[in-house]
């Protein structure tokens, strides 16, 4: 059965409707993408039945996350979901057992990660080059042209690569990741770079370890979610309760001037 495209010339709407309702694109996927959509529908396995691999998460909390999601992309036929927790709590080790899942059941061939700063990025690749090294993770800051299964980037890096290309038959089109993971979700939603997420028809998750009663609209808006419902969520209170942190301990620090205040006749001439 093929899948469907409508299109007034200037607005793109591509419709798989064995799986999902129709949903706007950026424009058109290329042989190989659609070739492997077609594929997909009868080789992909089960999220729920994959095993998920306690070397990389161990923790309760990690794996109910993970079945979540997949309960979310696979049973609910969703195509965004939101995933709240503390930090300290493995945020991305969650994330990356969870694209060694997809991976493994042939939801996700290549997969791109994304931060806002440049320490994220190269902290993520080391973390999936430890736990993923047969998947050859690329950092885009320093190495724009590798070739690789999971890929990392700034926003500002990927819309640059993204703009390069436009008009013409380039490597990032719409089709190119099966999977965007957001770091930092809740400070991605601007417009600027939403324009990333729309380019890219790929399955979408955010990360953030803001408590979800002060995520803003806009986040869950991005994530097609109500407001204060995020796909899964581990606070900081059942991370303090289950041992794995510890509740946060206020220090003062003071200066004399802060202490004393400034009199202009003690100062001195300089």
């Amino acid at each position: 059965r093929p899948v469907i495209y409508c299109t007034n010339g200037y607005q793109h709407c591509f419709w798989d409707d064995l799986m999902y309702p129709p949903r706007s694109v950026q424009g058109f996927h290329s042989n190989d993408e659609l070739e492997l959509l077609i594929q997909r529908r009868t080789t992909r396995g089960s999220l729920a039945t994959t095993e998920i691999d306690t070397e990389i998460v161990a923790r309760h909390y990690q794996q109910r996350a993970i079945r979540r999601i997949g309960h979310h992309f696979e049973i609910d036929n969703r195509r965004k979901a939101l995933l709240v927790m503390a930090t300290g709590s493995g945020k991305t080790r969650t994330v990356i057992a969870l694209s060694d899942v997809l991976m493994r059941a042939n939801w996700a061939k290549r997969i791109l990660f994304l931060a806002d700063r440049t320490s994220l990025v190269t902290q993520a690749q080391r973390e999936f080059a430890r736990f993923l090294p047969d998947a050859a993770p690329v950092n885009l800051l320093t190495d724009r042209n590798g070739e690789g299964r999971i890929y990392m980037s700034t926003y500002p890096t990927m819309l640059n690569l993204i703009n390069e290309g436009m008009g013409k038959e380039h490597r990032f089109g719409i089709g190119h990741f099966d999977l965007v993971i957001i770091d930092e979700a809740h400070r991605s939603v601007f417009q600027k770079y939403r324009a990333i997420f729309d380019h890219f028809d790929s399955l979408l998750i955010g990360l953030t370890a803001t408590p979800r009663e002060e995520i803003d609209r806009n986040t869950y808006d991005l994530f097609d979610l109500q407001p204060g419902v995020p796909t899964d969520a581990y606070p900081l209170a059942e991370a303090v309760a289950d041992g794995y942190l510890v509740p946060p301990r206020a220090v003062v620090l003071e200066t004399r001037f802060l202490r004393d205040g400034i009199r202009y006749d003690d100062l001195s001439d300089e």
